[in-house]
């Protein structure tokens, strides 16, 4: 019986190491398996689509005055400066709404803060379609500018405080995708309503624009209030119900929301559903003094790239392509109204394509290959369109492969833009920032885009005047060529961090790598000190 009882233990106790040996060799199999890469969040998805909409505004403007232009200037007598101040001071006077933006947002909420920007833009889209004069036409594009500032804000900082990490730069470059779909419409609306007699055609052309922002109004209701807002509040509750709706896992919301309580000060064991939070970090207050006064080395790092991709966006002259492409294709030999409108529903048309193109591949293969690659692209296509101008302008008669050379080399140029500089400004500058700064760091960045820009569509009629179309185009490839190395050299790689993470990237402006690393041993460092603390306790 004895000898029985230990055959049985003996077979038992291999049968059981056979088991265990199976079961260790299984785990180490699935430790090789790719990890499974999460769906896309529907509901963060649709709340993305619904706050990006305030960005068609823009881009509906930027695309409707370039034909509106043409039949404006022939109806008022107004002379080329005066295009110029009335193409482009809407985006200066769109610095109103985005430095009011970032406190507005930070006091009522993201959400509402949506609302103001349409119905101020609503406001000026009517006032545009019926001004009597130039004057009048002036006020209502004031009015326009101010709602467009709101919305250039608030629609890339609302998307990234709702988006998971798995899917944040997908969903943040939808602002951008918004902006050239209203381009879009714009150069469609150009050329469907210039068939209408003139004096009417371009009323309908602005004024067709304050449709969208009726939309949005409505479809602004169902969207939730930023959970990153909500906990500067003291709304727990209210914040985690959100992040469990627009987070990949319930893991994942858990964490986010230790993240953001975390960024706002509150202690990690406070689950109350309603907390109180300091008024200073609730509304604001003191962040301009930590951002323009007193910056941390990584404060520093971050501001400056926020403003330095914003006022490369604008300065290597995409606003001047797509406000005045008439006049490029105008100087390229084509003199029809129609042609010159058709041929600005092709840029539109690649805009669009290629910003689609990209939203895809921003979490696929980051935000620094995009970007170089985008501008690589952009400084060969921008010298190719001024040496094919340059050609023609030597020309008594404009030979055809010149003309093909010179529209292929600015849809190249739109293409390149955007499938990278254009979305990533919005998508970088909106991620990097620390909550208790975003909203007003963000703000600043659009502050300088928009003055940039305004600058650009309001001389560059007198720019090609002056250094001859060709020129123009050579100097924005300059600009270019500068923001490359500027790129290469200060922006870290963002895909995959949560934004409560992004820190730890800045500090060091051409050294960003080796601090990167730096930081990681410090923090698995720490990490193995608390680990051995609890261990000890035990």
């Amino acid at each position: 019986m004895a000898v029985t009882s230990a055959v049985r233990d003996t077979a038992t106790a291999a049968g059981t190491i056979e088991i265990q040996n199976s079961r260790n060799h299984n785990n180490k199999l699935a430790d090789f398996e790719p990890p499974v890469k999460p769906k896309r969040n529907k509901y963060a998805f649709a709340c993305a689509i619904l706050a990006s909409m305030t960005s068609i505004l823009l881009g509906y403007d930027i695309g409707v005055m370039s034909g509106a232009a043409i039949f404006i200037k022939d109806q008022f007598k107004i002379s080329d400066t005066q295009v110029e101040v009335l193409v482009g001071m809407l985006n200066i006077y769109s610095l109103v709404g985005s430095a009011a933006a970032g406190r507005t947002s930070d006091w009522i909420g993201r959400r509402y803060t949506i609302v103001v920007a349409g119905a101020i833009f609503f406001v000026g889209a009517l006032l545009m379609g019926l001004a009597p004069n130039y004057a009048f036409l002036m006020v209502g594009r004031f009015v326009a500018g101010v709602g467009v500032g709101y919305a250039l804000m608030i629609a890339p900082v609302y998307t990234a405080e709702v988006s998971p990490a798995s899917s944040r730069g997908f969903l943040t470059s939808f602002p951008e995708v918004f902006i050239n779909a209203g381009i879009l419409l714009g150069y469609v609306s150009n050329y469907a309503f210039s068939k209408l007699p003139d004096h009417i055609g371009w009323r309908m052309m602005l004024g067709v624009g304050a449709i969208p922002s009726v939309f949005l109004a409505v479809g602004v209701l169902a969207m939730p209030e930023s959970p990153r807002w909500l906990v500067l509040q003291g709304r727990l509750g209210d914040a985690k119900r959100v992040l469990d709706k627009t987070s990949d896992s319930p893991e994942e919301s858990q964490s986010r929301l230790s993240d953001i309580k975390s960024a706002a000060g509150i202690p990690e064991n406070c689950n109350d559903d309603v907390v109180a939070v300091a008024d200073k970090k609730s509304h604001g207050e003191g962040v301009w003094k930590e951002l323009l006064l007193r910056p941390t080395p990584t404060v520093r790092h971050i501001l400056i790239c926020a403003i330095g991709i914003h006022f490369f966006q604008q300065a290597s002259g995409i606003d001047a392509v797509v406000l005045y492409s008439p006049r490029i294709f105008e100087k390229a030999g084509i003199t029809s109204k129609d042609k010159k409108l058709l041929a600005t529903i092709a840029v539109g048309f690649t805009k669009t394509v290629f910003i689609l193109v990209a939203t895809f591949l921003l979490d696929r293969i980051g935000r620094r290959p995009l970007l170089l690659s985008s501008v690589g692209g952009m400084v060969a296509s921008l010298i190719t369109l001024g040496w094919s101008l340059e050609v023609i302008n030597h020309q008594a008669q404009a030979q055809n492969w010149a003309v093909s050379l010179c529209i292929t080399m600015v849809l190249a140029y739109v293409g390149f833009f955007s499938i990278g500089m254009g979305p990533i400004t919005w998508v970088y500058s909106s991620e990097i920032f620390p909550l208790r700064l975003r909203a007003q760091g963000t703000s600043m960045g659009v502050a300088v885009n928009r003055v940039v820009s305004g600058v650009i569509s309001t001389t560059f009629i007198s720019l090609y005047k002056g250094l001859t179309i060709s020129g123009a185009f050579f100097l924005f490839a300059g600009i270019a060529t500068v923001a490359f190395v500027f790129f290469f050299l200060c922006y870290p790689e963002t895909q995959g961090r949560t934004l409560e993470d992004m820190e730890i990237l800045f500090g060091s402006f051409i050294g960003w790598r080796a601090l990167k690393v730096e930081r990681l041993r410090e923090r698995e460092a720490q990490n193995g000190r608390e680990v051995e603390l609890l261990d000890s306790r035990k």
